[in-house]
């Protein structure tokens, strides 16, 4: 049976203040959240409100299980998802992912030559929307695309 998680807007107990002041500076949030059975978002808030802040100057080291949590989801998650998982902020997820040299995804950036080739048979005689569809580009990077290729319509004969 699945229990229900307390609402960031329910009453905290002494007992639930006591131990968030407590493990707060040295456990991950999520732990936190988990142990006192609230919503991670619900124990960040009250922390804030009762000006508590992680120890140390680096706040807790990384462990080796949130590392390869972050490499698997960094590509192709959102920062705030990827945050909520872990347990860590926005701006601690950013400083550990320029440490372990890690980058978005950019999908549409490279052209295979086939996909050249496609367009530059197909562009005299077909749109920008119809080639984009054939090829499963989106419209504005086939768009680009034609542009920074110099690509030109065939004159039509009357």
């Amino acid at each position: 049976m699945v229990e229900k998680i307390k609402s960031r807007w329910s009453a905290w107990s002494e007992d639930e203040v006591k131990l968030l002041k407590k493990l707060y500076p040295v456990e991950s949030t999520r732990t936190i959240a988990e142990r006192l059975g609230r919503s991670f978002r619900a124990v960040a808030a009250k922390a804030v409100c009762m000006g508590l802040r992680k120890a140390g100057p680096g706040n807790l080291p990384w462990s080796k299980q949130e590392d390869a949590i972050l490499r698997k989801l960094f590509r192709d998650n959102t920062m705030p998802d990827i945050a909520e998982r872990i347990g860590r902020s926005v701006s601690a997820l950013r400083g550990r992912a320029h440490n372990l040299g890690l980058r978005k995804a950019k999908p549409y950036t490279v052209w295979s030559k086939k996909e050249l080739n496609l367009l530059r048979k197909l562009y005299p005689t077909r749109t920008a929307e119809q080639i984009a569809e054939q090829i499963g580009r989106p419209v504005q990077a086939t768009r680009a695309k034609i542009f920074q290729l110099g690509l030109k319509k065939r004159k039509q004969k009357a």
